[in-house]
């Protein structure tokens, strides 16, 4: 390829939304639709959590319906039958030596984070995928370098991408209304991270911790934030960073998109 693939962060909610169409699902379309095909795809999702970097080796990954019994049959009945990738996921083994990571050959598969994100962006379900864990035992440091040693993948058309959620607290949200005004505290986390992305000033965003009570309350589980320290770490010299579905729904749950890319303002412009 002569230009590399771009980079995306996909902000995302309920798993419903895979069965929906609004504002925010339509723009996963416009995005997938903006950049070049992707030869495969790594995806870095907030749900599969491990004590080791893992990556899905097998041929035929399943649709893994992880979410509870309460949401509908339709969402349950769901697939999303893209293929694996093998030959990819021991590339990623080979580029994250002297790191250990565990093949895959059938424990995992594509989670909803994955899943419910691809099915608007990529509907025909014709793209490799490939999915990388979340080691809980790694700081953000150790994150961030990983993306940095995955880089290399996008100048072979491989896209890199993170889901999850830069603000993400379940149960502060105001569930009777997705329309509220943010919380202080979620309004200042993501405008210092919006803020450190778009200066390219990712120390920033790896110390995300400094912020004290407003990291506390943005995330107190980080896993839903980890994934863009990943995408962070794969950007390069000259990327530039386009937001999409920039806001905070139901006052503690960040929506926001990004896509990295040498010509995303071109493109957006346009």
């Amino acid at each position: 390829m002569n230009q590399a693939m771009p980079l995306v962060f996909f902000g995302h909610g309920s798993p419903m939304i895979a069965l929906e169409t609004n504002e925010t699902s339509q723009a996963w379309i416009e995005i997938a639709a903006g950049i070049p095909k992707p030869k495969a795809i790594l995806s870095i999702s907030a749900h599969w959590e491990t004590r080791v970097t893992a990556v899905t080796a097998m041929a035929r990954p399943r649709t893994i319906h992880d979410f509870g019994a309460s949401f509908p049959k339709a969402l349950f009945d769901m697939e999303y039958p893209a293929p694996g990738d093998p030959a990819l996921a021991r590339q990623v083994a080979d580029l994250l030596r002297p790191t250990q990571v565990f093949l895959d050959q059938g424990e995992w598969g594509l989670d909803h984070g994955t899943w419910s994100v691809l099915t608007k962006a990529f509907p025909r379900a014709d793209v490799p995928v490939v999915q990388l864990s979340l080691d809980v035992t790694l700081t953000a440091a150790q994150r961030f370098d990983i993306g940095r040693r995955l880089s290399p993948l996008r100048d072979e058309g491989v896209l890199i991408m993170g889901t999850g959620n830069i603000v993400h607290n379940l149960s502060a949200m105001n569930w009777s209304d997705s329309d509220c005004a943010p919380f202080d505290w979620s309004a200042r986390f993501l405008g210092e991270m919006r803020e450190a992305i778009l200066q390219d000033e990712p120390q920033r965003v790896i110390d995300f911790a400094r912020l004290g009570d407003d990291a506390n309350r943005a995330a107190p589980t980080p896993e839903h934030f980890w994934p863009l320290l990943y995408v962070l770490g794969a950007r390069r010299p000259g990327d530039r960073v386009r937001l999409v579905n920039d806001r905070i729904e139901h006052g503690s749950l960040g929506m926001t998109s990004l896509v990295f890319d040498d010509s995303a303002a071109e493109r957006a412009a346009a």
